[in-house]
């Protein structure tokens, strides 16, 4: 019973009391921004109900406009339907009267002729067999002479003869649309009318073509008071447009409208009762302003606008007032946080000295609350009794203006006694009206940072101290300037105080390196060296400097220095002991190189005489024969001559054997040149074949063709081939292999091993192959499969190879798990030869 006497009294409660009730229980600011908003609502339902009154008044002419281009356009359709009716019965007249063979050619031209000078719209009338062959035809002369159908030709366009072959198999009239040549650089579009004839069997006997012209069916065919209120196009199906003329669509302010996707002013048919997919459009040429020409509306509108307009205005400054108002509270808030949470002390002081503002950072910093410090007159509490005199000095210092901009540093005591340092910054303090009433003093504690200052430069010292003492060349510079940054001991007492050592010694590592000057120019915009960072600086190059009589090994890399400057950094170390070294071991290996050829020649000595003996006992033989025939009076000039040449010709090839066993031993500095593998490989097999043929060992060689020239010392690279070749013909015979498998190949092919272009050669033989445990140390120096060898043969071959940037590898060859040779490999990258032959020499 209750509830139901509550819910009567709030069912009897009245909508304005409610309404009350309701705004007193909003804040304030509700309240406002409720009040201001009213005004504008009203204004805007008032601006909403004209404009719905207008809208309402645009539907409805919008309405009458779209029924009368709808009526008026379907009577322009009949009538131009009814128009090609007409034209279509007069063609089929002419037609039956050809089929029935009542008209001749002569008689169908006269009555052509009638029908066109009768009916404007007709461009042309053709007679056309069923050959596709024109009979007669009489057109209009506003058909280019290009395109009229002339007799005795033969139709060929491609729409037309289309049109034709569908008149023929259905036997009734046809329409179609095709382009024809207007002039040279125009076309026009048609409509076409194909009417079948037929013979006395009632075949298709050709056909009757009539062309119309769009234009001229819009001109004769629409009505003249419908072509005066709209503008009339007649269109395809697929909408693209044949003749007339179209407006183009304007977007409006009635077009938001539901329901208005469609333009009222636009209304088309289609033409298709008589089957020639054409379409009707209309668009009218006036049309009523609608609202954006009511004058009543746009002055409504206006008036609307501004009133809201200012009404949003006042609101909005209201809320500007009240933004600053609640920005300045949060502004005053956000201060006095900062000031008590920073860690800077802060100060303040009157014009007399006396202290009239501390900030929680300078009470913990001093241990006295801010009740003890305001208010205190010099000398204050927190200065100690041994400082007060100085502290006394800089206070009236700074009461007189006389502060130094960047501070000064003081003892600070704190309540229980412990002193501390900090440094004490004094500034004027300004109100807002530009009046000083004071001077404000911020202080910070740098007890810390002066112990990390000590540290670090007892770190400094360290570190001088251990770059003084380096056996190497320490050097800094700015590019792009003659400043030296930095410069260790042994620096300055090899170059002095200035940059041009440095410089030098970058300019020098990088020729060494590039085979080319290196500039350390700077780019004035980028502020980077012209050439790469990493150029001429991150390899290692060694120099030689003849005012020191010293190898250095130059190191340089790039830094930021400690301003921020790009600057370069350049180690030097002394290498000359290790470079006379390096000379004295490439002497000796030199020597060992010229030992290894004498040792193999001496080897081979006995087959080099065997070599020697033929050409020589050639030569005895001719000349006994020659003394003999002489002696006995019995010799012809021309057998003579024969035999002179035969003796000159065996001179000759002794004389090459020894000039080649001369060149091979004879020691010489290394000298790499541009060479031809194929000649480097001839010279090698010529010195090769004597100990192969003295052994009975056949030789087969394969050399590719196009091979490219390497960077090389022929006579070493001579040497390595001897080698294997005589140690493959020295183990053939060690193993007693019988004559058919005494062979040793030699190929030399291209290839692409290491992601690079290499030359390889490649010797195998069908000897014993190597022993198992000597594969690993077959290149050690002194180590020797053979009873008399001397174990510096394949490590002298190793050394060359691997000068030359190249690799040597053995392996044996195997079948059915038995060996039957050894395959000795090496290869010469063809990189080296194109890119580094300066790097090359100034290695060696």
């Amino acid at each position: 019973m209750a509830l139901n006497k509550t819910s009567s009294v709030v069912g009897k409660v009245s909508p304005v009391t409610w309404w009350l009730s309701w705004w007193r229980r909003q804040s304030p600011n509700r309240q406002d921004r409720f009040a201001n908003l009213a005004p504008v609502a009203a204004v805007v339902l008032f601006l909403a109900a004209i404009a719905s009154a207008f809208w309402y008044l645009r539907i409805e002419e919008v309405e009458r406009e779209q029924e009368a281009i709808k009526r008026d356009v379907e009577y322009a359709q009949q009538r131009l339907r009814l128009r090609l009716l007409e034209r279509q019965e007069q063609v089929m007249r002419l037609a039956r009267d050809i089929s029935n063979r009542e008209i001749r050619v002569d008689q169908f031209l006269i009555r052509s002729e009638s029908l066109v000078q009768q009916y404007p719209e007709f461009l042309s009338l053709t007679w056309i067999d069923d050959k596709r062959r024109v009979v007669a035809t009489q057109n209009t002369s506003s058909l280019s002479q290009s395109q009229q159908w002339r007799s005795g030709s033969i139709v060929k366009l491609g729409e037309t003869e289309t049109l034709l072959s569908l008149a023929r198999d259905l036997m009734q009239p046809i329409y179609g649309k095709v382009k024809v040549e207007a002039d040279r650089d125009s076309f026009m579009n048609v409509l076409q009318l194909h009417t079948p004839l037929s013979n006395d069997q009632g075949r298709f006997n050709g056909v009757v073509l009539a062309e119309y012209s769009m234009e001229g069916l819009l001109r004769y065919g629409i009505p003249t008071e419908v072509l005066a209120k709209y503008a009339v196009a007649l269109h395809d199906g697929d909408g693209n447009m044949l003749a007339g003329q179209s407006i183009t669509s304007r977007t409006a302010v009635w077009s938001l409208l539901p329901g208005s996707d469609k333009p009222h002013n636009d209304y088309q048919i289609p033409v298709s009762p008589v089957g020639n997919d054409l379409v009707l459009r209309a668009q009218t040429w006036r049309t009523s302003q609608g609202l954006v020409g009511s004058g009543l509306f746009w002055l409504v509108s206006v008036l609307s606008v501004m009133t809201a307009w200012m009404l949003i205005a006042n609101w909005r400054h209201t809320r500007r007032r009240l933004q600053a108002q609640k920005a300045l509270v949060e502004e005053t808030n956000f201060r006095r946080a900062m000031e008590n949470s920073m860690l800077t002390g802060m100060r303040a002081l009157d014009l007399r000295g006396r202290i009239t503002y501390v900030n929680p950072a300078f009470c913990q910093m001093t241990g006295w609350n801010e009740s003890e410090l305001v208010g205190a007159v010099a000398p204050f509490p927190y200065w100690p009794e041994q400082d007060q005199e100085l502290l006394m000095r800089r206070l009236e210092e700074e009461i007189s203006g006389q502060h130094s901009a960047g501070g000064f540093q003081v003892r600070v005591k704190r309540k229980n006694g412990q002193l501390f340092e900090a440094r004490m910054y004094v500034s004027p303090l300004i109100d807002a009206t530009g009046k000083q009433t004071g001077w404000m003093t911020s202080m910070t504690d740098i007890t810390e940072p002066n112990r990390i200052r000590e540290q670090l430069a007892g770190a400094h010292e360290r570190f001088t101290i251990v770059l003084e003492a380096l056996d190497a060349s320490v050097s800094v510079a700015p590019l792009g300037s003659e400043e030296l940054l930095f410069a260790n001991k042994l620096y300055r007492l090899w170059f002095g105080q200035n940059t041009q050592g440095h410089l030098r010694l970058v300019q020098q590592a990088g020729e060494a390196y590039n085979g080319e000057k290196v500039s350390d120019d700077v780019d004035d915009m980028a502020g980077l060296p012209t050439v790469g960072l990493t150029q001429a600086g991150s390899e290692n190059a060694e120099i030689f400097v003849p005012e020191l009589e010293k190898w250095l090994e130059v190191r340089s890399r790039y830094i930021n220095w400690a301003d921020g400057r790009l600057a370069q950094m350049v180690i030097a170390s002394d290498i000359t002991p290790r470079r006379q070294a390096e000379e004295l071991a490439a002497k000796q290996a030199e020597r060992a190189q010229t030992a290894s050829r004498l040792i193999t020649m001496g080897e081979m000595a006995s087959s080099v005489a065997h070599e020697l003996n033929q050409p020589l006992t050639a030569i005895s033989n001719y000349c006994s024969g020659m003394i003999s025939r002489i002696q006995s009076k019995q010799v012809k000039e021309e057998d003579l001559l024969w035999a002179l040449e035969k003796t000159n010709h065996q001179a000759q090839r002794a004389g090459q054997i020894i000039f080649r066993i001369r060149s091979f031993v004879k020691r010489s500095e290394p000298n790499r040149t541009l060479s031809d593998v194929s000649a480097m490989v001839s010279e090698s097999l010529e010195l090769a074949e004597i100990e192969l043929r003295r052994r009975h060992v056949r030789l087969t060689h394969h050399v590719a063709a196009r091979l490219p020239k390497l960077w090389v010392d022929p006579i070493l690279i001579e040497q390595v081939l001897v080698n294997l070749m005589k140690n493959a013909v020295e183990s053939i015979e060690n193993a007693n292999r019988p004559p058919d498998k005494r062979q040793v190949e030699l190929r030399i092919l291209p290839k692409h091993i290491e992601n690079q272009s290499v030359v390889e050669f490649s010797v195998m033989d069908t000897g014993a192959g190597l022993p198992p445990g000597a594969m690993e140390r077959v290149y050690e120096a002194f180590f020797s499969t053979k009873v008399e060898g001397m174990g510096i043969g394949l490590n002298l071959c190793r050394s060359i190879v691997e000068s030359h940037q190249g690799r040597i590898t053995a392996e044996n060859l195997y079948n059915s798990g038995q060996v039957t040779g050894c395959r000795f490999s090496f290869w010469i990258p063809v990189e080296t030869a194109l890119t580094t032959p300066k790097a090359t020499e100034v290695n060696e």
